[in-house]
């Protein structure tokens, strides 16, 4: 049995969380258990297989007051093997019309929480599948850089990230009023927060990205990529701003470059960097790749994976 936690801000503040537990309850019917949370019954479900889901409301987003809730986290759901917050996503420059998720870490510090590829992967192929099945062409499923919006929003700081030994994911519906209450887009968040443990067989190799833009368009491609029985586990993304401002290029960067692959489970099997990063940078990841013995390409060699020389 398999167990994972979802938290919704219970609050109009946040847009979209309220929408996606309403088609949760509507799809799934979950049952209120004794456990209470600001005030609030836990809601749980059990999957045809015994899997178990618990779906938390909270009084405020979880990351944004860390302070309150990560004792909560560690003292009922530190044996779960995934947690998500779902939430909206906004930004001055943010894509509209998308469903997406990030990994948490505060990359400047090289501090990284735990990271699971394969159960990121299944979520993202079901967002993608309830994408299509609901004509929803105008939008589109991407993985967003890794980032702790804790840091924005005074959730604490990124020792608080380490704290808590769970793999968590935003799981976000982006960018404007009009997608935030699209009901579509809830109904396919709502279905996919179910299928994190649902693989689809494939051998998962994970991948760990380095450079690009916030949301880059090859990770993102990457993410839904599968040739001959295999497929791509992509987790933490490290945006070429984080690693810029993080030094990545002085002494401190190969610490932290080993505490991310740490963090991820199951290690990894590639590093892919973007083509535009700076020297120095790939540098770092050259050599980090040469201490694990895996190969190590640019992002273009994600396009042609049966290309690229695993070991």
């Amino acid at each position: 049995m398999k167990k994972a936690v979802y938290f919704f801000c219970d609050d109009p503040f946040d847009p979209v969380a309220g929408n996606v537990l309403a088609a949760v309850r509507h799809f799934f019917s979950p049952e209120e258990t004794s456990l209470l949370i600001d005030g609030l019954p836990v809601l749980a479900w059990s999957s045809p297989s015994g899997d178990l889901f618990s779906f938390v409301r909270t009084l405020k987003v979880v990351s944004h007051d860390y302070f309150r809730y990560l004792p909560v986290m560690t003292a009922h759901f530190s044996d779960c093997d995934l947690a998500g917050i779902i939430t909206w996503h906004e930004g001055e420059n943010a894509p509209d019309a998308i469903l997406t998720t990030h990994t948490t870490g505060d990359v400047d510090s090289g501090a990284f929480g735990p990271a699971d590829p394969e159960c990121m992967r299944n979520l993202l192929l079901a967002m993608e599948q309830g994408r299509v099945e609901e004509g929803m062409e105008d939008y589109r499923v991407v993985t967003e850089a890794t980032h702790w919006s804790g840091m924005v929003y005074g959730g604490g700081g990124p020792d608080r990230i380490l704290r808590y030994p769970v793999p968590l994911l935003d799981i976000e519906i982006g960018s404007s009023p009009r997608c935030w209450s699209d009901d579509r887009a809830a109904r396919v968040l709502a279905r996919s927060l179910l299928s994190v443990f649902t693989g689809d067989g494939k051998e998962v190799r994970n991948i760990l990205c380095a450079g690009g833009v916030h949301f880059d368009p090859n990770f993102a491609a990457a993410a839904l990529t599968s040739w001959n029985g295999s497929a791509f586990g992509v987790s933490h993304i490290l945006a070429n701003q984080w690693l810029v401002g993080g030094r990545y290029e002085e002494e401190t960067g190969p610490d932290k470059l080993d505490r991310c692959v740490a963090s991820i489970r199951g290690g990894i099997s590639a590093i892919a960097f973007h083509d535009n990063l700076k020297g120095p940078y790939k540098d770092r990841f050259r050599a980090l790749g040469e201490r694990l013995g895996i190969p190590v390409v640019k992002h273009q060699a994600l396009r042609s994976p049966e290309k690229i020389p695993w070991r």
